[in-house]
């Protein structure tokens, strides 16, 4: 009966107890489901956070943009966004003031201690300052300060960053960067506006010292800080060779700051070695360093006129060689003319010089080539003759120019008979043909500079305006260089500098200032405008130092400005 019993029992009670376990299980799983909901949903959130992120669409507001993408990424607590705090006015005291703070500080006395603490501080929580445009409240610089910056932040930089079209500069104050995080920092400077041009990363030292990605040749910053990175004379010279070698250069950086570092002699003659050939470099701090005569020797040689080594004359010459052959393939390719060949068959059996046939050549181009490219190849085969005749630059003096080029092309005979007709010319003509080239090349090269139309304009002022191709001088069978009279600002302060490093500087200021003088009229780099040499290893009182100093006055621009608001006071009173 037992088993009689059991088994009808079972049969109809074996469907309720399934389906009672069942649904009791669907309801207790469910019931599992609610409460373990949250744990359960976390995963595949989280792989589906990253993805939230691109989706977002920024709103030009990086308060918003970044708490947002912070939050889908899965942060809970991120830094925030705020304004830089100004700094606070002067306090003059006075009898009717001094009476509040014994006010105040009698009500903090009675008021919570807790929160007075607490508020102090809130000043060192990681935080994101942020300065702002007065008009559009937009966001122009970005100061972080004090906290690791890590490569998550830096994803949700570039997303957030691009949406800024004022964003002018990006300050890294201590904020842990390594090389690794100094590599993704540098993709993401491509993705911001075209207004960033100022990048500060101070004290940050890196192991590899690799700063010089900062100023690779498809760089856009145009000032640089790099103070307190423990860089030394190996960081110095992957800045000096970013700076510019023998086949590249920057053309974008303006200021570079160098200051409160560890670079000495062997360093500073690297950076030496960059200014030969940049030409872009304007403002360079190297105060607080160990530099000694040495080192401040080789920046002073490189600021006069300095010889040439030999890869340097060879370069030059491969240069002025290939000038000739480049345009002579562009004259006939660009006219094209039975007149234009028969000339050249003409020339070449008389004698004639390839200065006429560029001259026919851009001609027949103003007619068939648009305006501007006609201009600009009419630029370009100016320039080709400035650099062809550059050897002859001082040739008016001497009267022989061919014997000259000779001499100083060496084996470089394309160049001796684009020279004979300047002896038919006159050299009148010719110098003002070669003054009106220069200035023509400096106005298109700082053009192109600075507004950077197109890759293929900017290329070709870079062969336009390659140092290698300057008038050169030629003593004792060695060539030397004009120097860099580029470099306007010249920061030497609290290094080790003696009396031997000031009499290379004194004799640097001394040509300079001539140079100044003799192209007052005329539009073109003068030199140094600022030098700073105080608090190094010699006297205040140093005749050398009082002699620099007295050279320099005049042309620093400052002091102008001020003797000229003392005459207009003088004038007005």
């Amino acid at each position: 009966m037992s088993g009689e019993t059991s088994a009808p029992g079972a049969s109809p009670r074996a469907p309720r107890p399934a389906t009672q376990k069942s649904s009791g299980t669907v309801t207790k799983k469910g019931d599992r489901g609610a409460k373990e909901k949250p744990a359960a949903v976390l995963p595949p959130v989280g792989e589906e956070e990253p993805k939230n992120p691109e989706e977002y669409q920024c709103t030009g507001v990086l308060e918003i943009d970044f708490a947002e993408l912070c939050t889908l990424s899965g942060y809970t607590d991120f830094p925030k966004v705020v304004p830089r705090p100004r700094p606070h006015p002067t306090f003059f005291p006075s009898a009717s003031m001094s009476e509040k703070p014994t006010q105040e500080d009698q009500r903090l006395s009675g008021s919570c201690s807790l929160n007075s603490v607490e508020s102090k501080y809130v000043f060192f929580r990681p935080t994101i300052q942020v300065e702002l445009d007065q008009e559009d409240k937009a966001v122009k610089e970005i100061y972080i300060r004090g906290w690791k910056v890590e490569e998550r932040i830096l994803g949700i930089f570039s997303k957030c960053l691009p949406s800024l079209s004022q964003l002018q500069a990006i300050n890294l104050w201590k904020v842990g960067l390594t090389d690794k995080t100094l590599t993704t920092f540098i993709a993401l400077l491509p993705l911001c506006s075209s207004t960033l041009r100022k990048v500060s990363l101070e004290g940050n030292p890196l192991p590899e010292q690799s700063y010089h990605k900062l100023m690779a040749l498809d760089s856009t910053i145009a000032h640089l800080s790099l103070r307190n990175n423990n860089i030394d004379d190996h960081g110095a010279q992957l800045l000096g060779q970013a700076l510019s070698t023998l086949h590249s250069c920057n053309r974008t950086l303006v200021s570079l700051n160098l200051g409160f570092n560890h670079i000495g002699d062997e360093g500073a003659g690297y950076l030496a070695d960059g200014l030969r050939l940049n030409r872009s470099l304007l403002w360079l701090s190297l105060a607080h360093n160990r530099i000694q005569d040495k080192g401040a020797l080789k920046l002073a040689e490189v600021l006069r006129p300095f010889e040439l080594t030999h890869t340097e004359v060879v370069e030059r010459r491969r240069l002025l060689l290939e000038k000739g052959p480049l345009e002579r393939m562009r004259s006939p390719s660009s006219s094209r003319h039975g007149e234009s060949k028969s000339d050249r068959e003409k020339s070449q059996a008389i004698g004639a010089s390839s200065v006429a046939l560029v001259d026919k050549a851009d001609k027949v181009q103003t007619m068939k080539t648009p305006k501007g490219l006609g201009k600009k190849k009419e630029k370009s085969g100016e320039v080709v003759k400035k650099d062809e005749k550059s050897g002859s630059a001082q040739s008016p003096v001497q009267g022989s120019p061919k014997k000259e080029d000779s001499t100083k092309a060496g084996k470089g005979k394309v160049t001796i008979p684009e020279q004979k007709p300047t002896k038919g010319k006159g050299p009148k003509t010719g110098s003002r043909e070669k003054r009106s080239i220069l200035l023509e090349s400096e106005h298109l090269g700082q053009s192109l500079d600075y507004s950077r139309p197109s890759k293929h304009l900017v290329t070709e002022a870079m062969e336009m305006v390659n140092p290698l191709l300057e008038p050169v001088e030629h003593r004792d069978g060695k060539v030397f260089m004009p120097g860099n009279k580029v470099l306007l600002h010249l920061n030497l302060l609290r290094n080790r500098i003696t009396e031997v490093g000031l009499e290379g500087f004194l004799s640097t200021v001394q040509y300079q200032a001539q140079f100044s003088k003799a192209k007052s009229a005329s539009k073109g780099p003068v030199g140094l405008l600022w030098l700073s040499l105080a608090k190094n290893c010699f006297s205040p009182q140093c005749p050398t130092y009082i002699m620099i100093q007295e050279l320099m006055l005049p042309r620093d621009p400052i002091s102008k400005a001020k003797s000229r608001e003392e005459e207009a006071m003088a004038s007005s009173t």
